[in-house]
Parts: structure tokens; C-alpha cells; sequence
């Protein structure tokens, strides 16, 4: 009771780098800490707890990890400092070297995190400044428990993680280092979660984890059990699956999403390499026959839906014909969206005995032919789209401001500001682009 004490009154700041699971994991220690008596900070204030949540998947994301820990310790000057996440996990030392910083403590370890808040924000308190940082990697802590965490983002959609780890070791890849071996939470707990998030008033949730199809490791359960159970829960009017891998994503599980009236047509599906060549190289699951299969079949049963795919440029290993390969590959996939990112490369994973070094000016040149493929799909697709009817979930805007909401197949639409629409699901139909070229106006409000 007294260390609760102690926290009552208290203000904090978080800041997240890197993927949805990252921002749902702070989202769910924000909520905690609330309940401790831990309000968030004003703006303007000086906060007496800064948490910074981060990233590791690039050498850019390590740095931009270490621009934010010192940006929050200059402007939040004798605060109690913690870091965890990937970039904790894999570098401990490196940030406890770095003045200002309280806690680090790793990916495996969040779970724990309240507790050791608790514990060292005291001696934080007690000697005004903590005499050395204290570091959290414990071996003991087993990589095979999940810690579970649902919650709301600055959007209507809320988050909800499944699955943790990644059993693949894909030779580019640091995450099974960073967070462990995959493993998950049961379908009931699963379930119950999102029960809650009916009761708070939540109308969408989008399903992440590190690589949630190979969900029911932990459970001896499936994927596909997984989303049929949630699809029964009273409320929820729409879920998204945030990432899922081709091989993972079987055709039972496209089947369902095509008949259910819950699972909105929108998938995201890593592809890495339109090369199998290369997607050798990167130790991949599945080859390019494999990935149009899934995109043909997706087409087939939801001719309408998103699909939106990963594509990393300049990996070891891959010539100027290996990507022209891939991008030919790319052009012809009835795709909506890429997520283009450039290779980097990453102490300790077995891409760096791969030879043949892309240069960064290649892998720049490469990134941008991608960009604009991405582009040109997207806006075509949009296009297609131009006078149909298709549900729209409205998000809250500024007054003053357009509001944006996405269909149910992820356009965005935008409209004039209404707050009876906020958090609402409308019919509406999709009239022509924007001004600013992101967006479809919603030209009429039409009944279900």
C-alpha cells in the first residue's frame, strides 16, 4: 500500500517506435499504471515517469530508439527513465550506458514491468537519483509466457494480441532473438478480452501478434479456431488480421473470412522477394507459386478486398536481375499496397555470410521503383472503387477538420465533420478523390 502510495499523483509519458504490437503492449501499460493512480502528462509538463517503448528490426530503428531516449530525458529533465522492448532486449547495455536512463528491460521481461516500476521508482524516489541504472534481462523469466495485452489506439480501432515470438529465424531477422519462440494466449482469454472491449464501446479490433498464424503453439489450438470464436462475440462489428504469413494463410481460413460478416476482405501478407532465389536466401516458408496462389484464391472468393504485402529491397544476395525478377513478379499480383522497406543489416543473423552487397544508393533506387508500384496499385484500385456503397467506420476529428473513417476493404473516406457519425459504422457512396489525393468523398449517406 505504500509504494502505491507513492505512485498516486504521479504523471507519465510513453512514446512507441515500431510495429501495432509494440503500441497495444504500451497501450496495456499505460492502462495499468492508471489504475495505480499514474496519470498521463499535460502538455507542457514535466512528467515524473517517461517509458519508451522500442524498435529494432532496422539499424535506422536503433537510431531513431536513441534520438527519442534522449529527447525525452532532455525534456523531462530528473525523470525516472524506462526503456524496454526489442532495442532493450538485444542491446541492454548500450542504453543503460546512456545518462538519464532508470530501467531497462527487455522483451521477455514486460510482463514484469509494473513490478520492477514499482520497485525501483521507490529507490528512485527515496535518493532523488537512481546511483546506476538497473538493467532487466532475467534468464529465469521463461520466453514460452505470454503476457496479454488489448487496447485501444488513438483511433476507434482497438488492438488485440494473440500471439507473441517467432519460431522462424528468417536470416534477415532479428525478432526470435528479441522476443523468443511463438506462443499465445488461449482462445477463451482471447475471447473474454474482446467482451471487454465490447463494453467499453469498441466496434473494430485488429488482431496482431509477431506471425499470429502459426497461433496455438502455447494452446494446442489453431488460427482458424481462433477467429471463428471471436466472430461469435455480440458487438464487435469488424476485425482485421494485421499480418499474416502466406503459408500460414490456408484457404480454410480465406473461406471463412469470405463468409463471415465480422472479418472485413482486407489481408496484409508479408512477401519479402518476388525472387525465390532470394527468398531462399532469407530462409522463407513458402516460394512465389505459393504467394499467388493465396492472392488468386483471396481475389477469387473476395474480388473487392485489400491486400496489402511487405517487399524488403537490397538484402544480401540479391542482383540487379534478382530484383528485376522480383518487381516483374510484383507488377503483375492484383495487389493494393506495398510496404517497402530497405534492407539493413543486423548483428548476429545469418545474412551477413550471404555475399553480394547492395549498395545504399541501389537499395534507395530500388525502394523508390517499388514506391511508385505501390502508388499506381493503390490509386487503381481506389478508382475502382469510385461509385460503389461500402460501410464506413467514422473515427473522431478536430472540429473544424474533415473526418476520415475506412471502409470495410480499407479505403479511407473522408467527410464533413459530424459527431454523430464518430465511432458510428454508415453506408455511404464513394465519390471521387480528395484534394489532397488520400482519400474518396463519401457523397451520399445511404440506409442498411
Amino acid at each position: 500500500m505504500a509504494i502505491q502510495h507513492l505512485l498516486q499523483g504521479k504523471t507519465a509519458t510513453y512514446f512507441t517506435l515500431g510495429c501495432k504490437l509494440n503500441f497495444a503492449e504500451t497501450a496495456s501499460i499505460a492502462q495499468k499504471l492508471q489504475k495505480l493512480g499514474v496519470r498521463k502528462v499535460s502538455k507542457g509538463e514535466v512528467a515524473d515517469i517517461c517509458i519508451v517503448n522500442t524498435c529494432s528490426v532496422t539499424e535506422v530503428a536503433d537510431h531513431k530508439c536513441r534520438q527519442s531516449i534522449h529527447r525525452l530525458i532532455k525534456n523531462n529533465p530528473g525523470s525516472y527513465v524506462v526503456v524496454t522492448g526489442c532495442y532493450a532486449e538485444l542491446k541492454p547495455q548500450e542504453i543503460a550506458s546512456t545518462p538519464g536512463v532508470s530501467l531497462v528491460i527487455g522483451t521477455k521481461d514486460k510482463g514484469c514491468l509494473i513490478d520492477k516500476i514499482i520497485e525501483n521508482f521507490t529507490n528512485h524516489e527515496l535518493s532523488e537519483k537512481s546511483a546506476e541504472t538497473n538493467t532487466t534481462n532475467d534468464p529465469t523469466i521463461s520466453s514460452k509466457q505470454f503476457f496479454p495485452s488489448c487496447s485501444r489506439g488513438d483511433r476507434t480501432r482497438y488492438f488485440l494480441k494473440v500471439q507473441d515470438g517467432c519460431n522462424y529465424f528468417c536470416t534477415y531477422c532479428t525478432i526470435p532473438f528479441a522476443r523468443g519462440r511463438s506462443r499465445n494466449g488461449s482462445i477463451v482469454s482471447l475471447v473474454k478480452q474482446a467482451n471487454e472491449v465490447v463494453a467499453e464501446g469498441g466496434k473494430e479490433i485488429v488482431i496482431t501478434g509477431v506471425n499470429i498464424g502459426d497461433f496455438g503453439r502455447s494452446t494446442n489450438e489453431t488460427f482458424l479456431d481462433l477467429i471463428k470464436a471471436l466472430d461469435k462475440v455480440e458487438g464487435i462489428e469488424r476485425y482485421r488480421i494485421s499480418s499474416i504469413e502466406p503459408n500460414l494463410l490456408t484457404e480454410e481460413i480465406i473461406d471463412f473470412c469470405a463468409s463471415s460478416r465480422h472479418f472485413m476482405p482486407h489481408f496484409h501478407i508479408p512477401l519479402q522477394s518476388g525472387s525465390n532465389k532470394v527468398l531462399q536466401l532469407m530462409h522463407r516458408h513458402y516460394d512465389t507459386a505459393l504467394f499467388r496462389s493465396r492472392i488468386d484464391y483471396i481475389q477469387q472468393s473476395m474480388p473487392d478486398a485489400f491486400i496489402g504485402a511487405d517487399v524488403i529491397v537490397g538484402t544480401r544476395g540479391e542482383t540487379e536481375e534478382l530484383f528485376n525478377e522480383s518487381l516483374q513478379f510484383i507488377e503483375s499480383l492484383p495487389i493494393t499496397q506495398l510496404h517497402v522497406f530497405s534492407y539493413s543489416e543486423r548483428p548476429g543473423t545469418k545474412a551477413l555470410e550471404i555475399p553480394h552487397i547492395v549498395s545504399p544508393q541501389e537499395k534507395h533506387e530500388r525502394s523508390q521503383q517499388l514506391i511508385s508500384l505501390s502508388e499506381q496499385k493503390l490509386k487503381a484500385f481506389y478508382q475502382l472503387q469510385i461509385g460503389s456503397t461500402r460501410p464506413v467506420l467514422f473515427e473522431h476529428a478536430p472540429k473544424g477538420k474533415p473526418m476520415h473513417g475506412f471502409t470495410d476493404n480499407y479505403i479511407r473516406v473522408e467527410t464533413q465533420n459530424d459527431i454523430k457519425l464518430d465511432n458510428k459504422i454508415t453506408k455511404v457512396r464513394l465519390g471521387d478523390f480528395n484534394t489532397k489525393g488520400d482519400a474518396l468523398k463519401a457523397t451520399d449517406f445511404l440506409p442498411f
